[in-house]
Protein backbone atom coordinates (compact mmCIF):
# COMPACT_ATOMS: atom_id res chain seq x y z
CA UNK A 1 0.00 0.00 0.00
CA UNK A 2 1.15 3.53 -0.84
CA UNK A 3 0.29 6.56 1.31
CA UNK A 4 0.30 9.86 -0.60
CA UNK A 5 -0.12 13.43 0.68
CA UNK A 6 -1.20 16.04 -1.85
CA UNK A 7 0.02 19.26 -0.26
CA UNK A 8 -2.15 22.35 -0.12
CA UNK A 9 0.52 24.28 -2.01
CA UNK A 10 0.23 21.94 -5.00
CA UNK A 11 -3.55 21.55 -5.24
CA UNK A 12 -4.32 25.24 -4.59
CA UNK A 13 -2.76 28.62 -5.25
CA UNK A 14 -1.85 29.68 -1.72
CA UNK A 15 -1.36 33.28 -2.81
CA UNK A 16 -5.01 33.56 -3.87
CA UNK A 17 -7.78 32.64 -1.39
CA UNK A 18 -10.13 29.82 -2.39
CA UNK A 19 -8.36 28.99 -5.66
CA UNK A 20 -7.95 25.35 -6.68
CA UNK A 21 -5.30 24.40 -9.24
CA UNK A 22 -7.69 22.21 -11.21
CA UNK A 23 -5.33 21.38 -14.08
CA UNK A 24 -2.64 20.28 -11.63
CA UNK A 25 -5.17 18.14 -9.76
CA UNK A 26 -6.21 16.53 -13.06
CA UNK A 27 -2.57 15.80 -13.94
CA UNK A 28 -2.03 14.23 -10.52
CA UNK A 29 -5.11 12.05 -10.99
CA UNK A 30 -3.87 10.85 -14.39
CA UNK A 31 -0.54 9.85 -12.89
CA UNK A 32 -2.14 8.12 -9.90
CA UNK A 33 -4.06 5.94 -12.35
CA UNK A 34 -0.72 4.46 -13.45
CA UNK A 35 -0.02 3.11 -9.96
CA UNK A 36 -1.04 -0.53 -9.83
CA UNK A 37 -1.10 -0.81 -6.05
CA UNK A 38 -3.59 0.14 -3.32
CA UNK A 39 -3.23 3.82 -2.48
CA UNK A 40 -4.55 6.12 0.24
CA UNK A 41 -4.71 9.87 -0.37
CA UNK A 42 -4.46 12.67 2.20
CA UNK A 43 -4.77 16.27 1.03
CA UNK A 44 -4.05 19.62 2.64
CA UNK A 45 -6.16 22.74 2.89
CA UNK A 46 -4.07 25.26 0.99
CA UNK A 47 -5.92 28.45 0.16
CA UNK A 48 -9.19 26.91 1.41
CA UNK A 49 -8.84 25.59 4.98
CA UNK A 50 -5.64 27.52 5.75
CA UNK A 51 -7.09 30.78 4.49
CA UNK A 52 -10.03 30.60 6.91
CA UNK A 53 -7.87 29.20 9.73
CA UNK A 54 -5.71 32.31 9.56
CA UNK A 55 -8.72 34.60 9.33
CA UNK A 56 -10.27 33.10 12.46
CA UNK A 57 -6.94 32.58 14.27
CA UNK A 58 -7.36 28.82 14.59
CA UNK A 59 -4.42 26.49 15.29
CA UNK A 60 -3.47 22.89 16.02
CA UNK A 61 -3.77 23.53 19.78
CA UNK A 62 -7.12 22.47 21.30
CA UNK A 63 -8.95 25.65 22.34
CA UNK A 64 -12.34 27.36 22.32
CA UNK A 65 -12.15 28.89 18.85
CA UNK A 66 -14.81 30.98 17.13
CA UNK A 67 -17.57 28.51 16.22
CA UNK A 68 -18.28 30.49 13.06
CA UNK A 69 -14.69 29.88 12.02
CA UNK A 70 -14.95 26.15 12.75
CA UNK A 71 -18.05 25.89 10.57
CA UNK A 72 -16.46 27.84 7.70
CA UNK A 73 -13.18 25.88 7.78
CA UNK A 74 -15.07 22.58 7.63
CA UNK A 75 -17.27 23.81 4.80
CA UNK A 76 -14.27 25.02 2.79
CA UNK A 77 -12.48 21.69 3.20
CA UNK A 78 -15.54 19.84 1.93
CA UNK A 79 -15.57 22.19 -1.07
CA UNK A 80 -11.91 21.47 -1.86
CA UNK A 81 -12.37 17.76 -1.26
CA UNK A 82 -15.27 17.72 -3.73
CA UNK A 83 -13.06 19.30 -6.41
CA UNK A 84 -10.51 16.51 -5.91
CA UNK A 85 -13.14 13.76 -5.89
CA UNK A 86 -14.67 15.13 -9.10
CA UNK A 87 -11.26 15.16 -10.77
CA UNK A 88 -10.57 11.57 -9.74
CA UNK A 89 -13.93 10.43 -11.07
CA UNK A 90 -13.40 12.29 -14.34
CA UNK A 91 -10.07 10.50 -14.73
CA UNK A 92 -11.58 7.04 -14.15
CA UNK A 93 -10.42 6.59 -10.56
CA UNK A 94 -12.76 5.41 -7.77
CA UNK A 95 -12.33 7.79 -4.82
CA UNK A 96 -13.89 7.05 -1.46
CA UNK A 97 -14.41 10.21 0.60
CA UNK A 98 -13.21 9.66 4.15
CA UNK A 99 -13.44 12.72 6.45
CA UNK A 100 -11.03 12.49 9.40
CA UNK A 101 -13.98 12.28 11.80
CA UNK A 102 -14.47 8.75 10.39
CA UNK A 103 -11.29 7.54 12.09
CA UNK A 104 -10.49 10.13 14.78
CA UNK A 105 -11.87 10.69 18.26
CA UNK A 106 -10.68 14.00 19.65
CA UNK A 107 -7.00 14.19 18.70
CA UNK A 108 -6.42 10.42 18.64
CA UNK A 109 -6.82 7.97 15.76
CA UNK A 110 -9.13 4.97 16.23
CA UNK A 111 -6.93 1.97 15.36
CA UNK A 112 -9.81 -0.27 14.25
CA UNK A 113 -11.17 2.44 11.93
CA UNK A 114 -7.72 3.19 10.48
CA UNK A 115 -7.14 -0.49 9.72
CA UNK A 116 -10.43 -0.49 7.84
CA UNK A 117 -8.93 2.14 5.50
CA UNK A 118 -6.43 -0.46 4.26
CA UNK A 119 -9.22 -2.90 3.45
CA UNK A 120 -11.04 -0.16 1.54
CA UNK A 121 -7.87 0.61 -0.45
CA UNK A 122 -7.24 -3.06 -1.25
CA UNK A 123 -10.78 -3.38 -2.59
CA UNK A 124 -9.94 -1.02 -5.46
CA UNK A 125 -11.43 2.12 -3.99
CA UNK A 126 -9.12 5.05 -3.16
CA UNK A 127 -9.71 6.44 0.35
CA UNK A 128 -9.35 10.25 0.25
CA UNK A 129 -9.08 12.12 3.54
CA UNK A 130 -7.92 15.63 4.46
CA UNK A 131 -6.82 18.08 7.12
CA UNK A 132 -9.78 19.64 8.90
CA UNK A 133 -11.18 21.46 11.94
CA UNK A 134 -12.18 18.82 14.49
CA UNK A 135 -14.24 18.70 17.65
CA UNK A 136 -12.11 17.91 20.70
CA UNK A 137 -14.65 18.04 23.54
CA UNK A 138 -15.56 20.52 26.28
CA UNK A 139 -16.45 23.06 23.57
CA UNK A 140 -12.89 22.93 22.24
CA UNK A 141 -11.84 22.37 18.64
CA UNK A 142 -8.50 22.17 16.81
CA UNK A 143 -6.96 22.03 13.37
CA UNK A 144 -5.77 18.55 12.37
CA UNK A 145 -3.20 18.94 9.62
CA UNK A 146 -2.92 16.54 6.70
CA UNK A 147 0.75 16.08 7.62
CA UNK A 148 -0.23 14.82 11.07
CA UNK A 149 -2.76 12.48 9.49
CA UNK A 150 0.08 11.00 7.42
CA UNK A 151 1.94 10.05 10.60
CA UNK A 152 -1.17 8.60 12.26
CA UNK A 153 -1.98 6.46 9.21
CA UNK A 154 1.63 5.41 8.61
CA UNK A 155 2.08 4.24 12.22
CA UNK A 156 -0.95 1.93 12.03
CA UNK A 157 -1.02 0.90 8.36
CA UNK A 158 2.76 0.50 7.78
CA UNK A 159 2.59 1.42 4.06
CA UNK A 160 5.35 0.31 1.70
CA UNK A 161 6.03 3.94 0.90
CA UNK A 162 4.92 7.44 1.98
CA UNK A 163 4.99 10.30 -0.53
CA UNK A 164 4.52 14.03 0.05
CA UNK A 165 3.72 15.89 -3.20
CA UNK A 166 4.93 19.48 -2.81
CA UNK A 167 5.20 22.66 -4.84
CA UNK A 168 9.01 22.27 -4.73
CA UNK A 169 11.48 19.61 -5.85
CA UNK A 170 12.11 18.58 -2.24
CA UNK A 171 14.07 19.92 0.73
CA UNK A 172 16.84 22.41 -0.05
CA UNK A 173 20.12 22.82 1.81
CA UNK A 174 20.15 26.43 0.60
CA UNK A 175 16.98 28.29 -0.33
CA UNK A 176 18.72 30.86 -2.54
CA UNK A 177 20.53 28.40 -4.78
CA UNK A 178 17.80 25.74 -4.31
CA UNK A 179 20.43 23.08 -3.85
CA UNK A 180 18.45 19.89 -3.32
CA UNK A 181 19.07 17.46 -0.47
CA UNK A 182 18.61 14.01 -2.04
CA UNK A 183 18.60 12.03 1.18
CA UNK A 184 18.07 12.77 4.87
CA UNK A 185 18.97 10.55 7.80
CA UNK A 186 18.02 12.69 10.75
CA UNK A 187 19.69 15.95 9.70
CA UNK A 188 17.78 19.17 10.32
CA UNK A 189 17.92 21.41 7.21
CA UNK A 190 17.26 25.15 7.37
CA UNK A 191 13.81 26.02 6.07
CA UNK A 192 11.48 28.99 5.72
CA UNK A 193 7.78 29.31 6.40
CA UNK A 194 4.75 30.49 4.49
CA UNK A 195 3.07 32.91 6.93
CA UNK A 196 -0.35 31.73 5.76
CA UNK A 197 0.22 28.08 6.76
CA UNK A 198 -0.99 27.76 10.35
CA UNK A 199 -0.29 24.01 10.47
CA UNK A 200 3.47 24.46 10.20
CA UNK A 201 4.37 24.48 6.51
CA UNK A 202 7.60 22.75 5.59
CA UNK A 203 8.61 22.53 9.25
CA UNK A 204 5.65 20.28 10.02
CA UNK A 205 6.22 18.18 6.90
CA UNK A 206 9.85 17.53 7.82
CA UNK A 207 8.93 16.74 11.43
CA UNK A 208 6.26 14.25 10.42
CA UNK A 209 8.40 12.72 7.65
CA UNK A 210 11.20 12.23 10.20
CA UNK A 211 8.80 10.52 12.61
CA UNK A 212 7.60 8.17 9.86
CA UNK A 213 11.13 7.32 8.73
CA UNK A 214 12.09 6.50 12.33
CA UNK A 215 9.29 3.90 12.25
CA UNK A 216 11.21 2.18 9.44
CA UNK A 217 9.40 3.50 6.37
CA UNK A 218 10.88 5.48 3.48
CA UNK A 219 9.33 8.90 2.89
CA UNK A 220 9.73 10.78 -0.39
CA UNK A 221 9.23 14.51 -0.98
CA UNK A 222 8.49 15.08 -4.67
CA UNK A 223 7.38 17.95 -6.90
CA UNK A 224 3.66 17.54 -7.52
CA UNK A 225 3.93 19.74 -10.60
CA UNK A 226 5.79 16.79 -12.14
CA UNK A 227 3.47 13.96 -11.10
CA UNK A 228 5.37 11.37 -13.14
CA UNK A 229 7.94 11.55 -10.33
CA UNK A 230 5.35 10.05 -7.99
CA UNK A 231 4.95 7.09 -10.35
CA UNK A 232 8.73 6.69 -10.60
CA UNK A 233 9.05 6.65 -6.82
CA UNK A 234 6.39 3.96 -6.49
CA UNK A 235 7.92 1.84 -9.26
CA UNK A 236 11.35 2.20 -7.64
CA UNK A 237 12.87 3.90 -10.65
CA UNK A 238 15.37 6.78 -10.58
CA UNK A 239 14.01 9.02 -7.85
CA UNK A 240 13.92 12.80 -8.14
CA UNK A 241 13.32 14.60 -4.86
CA UNK A 242 14.30 14.18 -1.20
CA UNK A 243 14.15 10.84 0.56
CA UNK A 244 13.91 10.34 4.32
CA UNK A 245 15.36 6.87 4.62
CA UNK A 246 13.56 4.53 7.00
CA UNK A 247 15.61 3.47 10.00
Amino acid sequence: MILIKLGGSIITNKEKPLSARRKTIDNLAKSLKKIQEPIVIVHGGGSYGHYWSVKYDMHTKERKYDLRGVAIVKNSMIELNKIILDSFLKNKLNPYCLPPTDFMTGNKPITKKVKEIERIAKSGLIPVTFGDALWYGQNKTFILSGDKIMTYLAKILKPKLCIFALNEDGVYSDLKSKKLIHELKGERPSISENKMDVTGGMTRKIEEASKISKMGMNVFFVNGNKPERIVKAVKNRKFEGTMFRGK
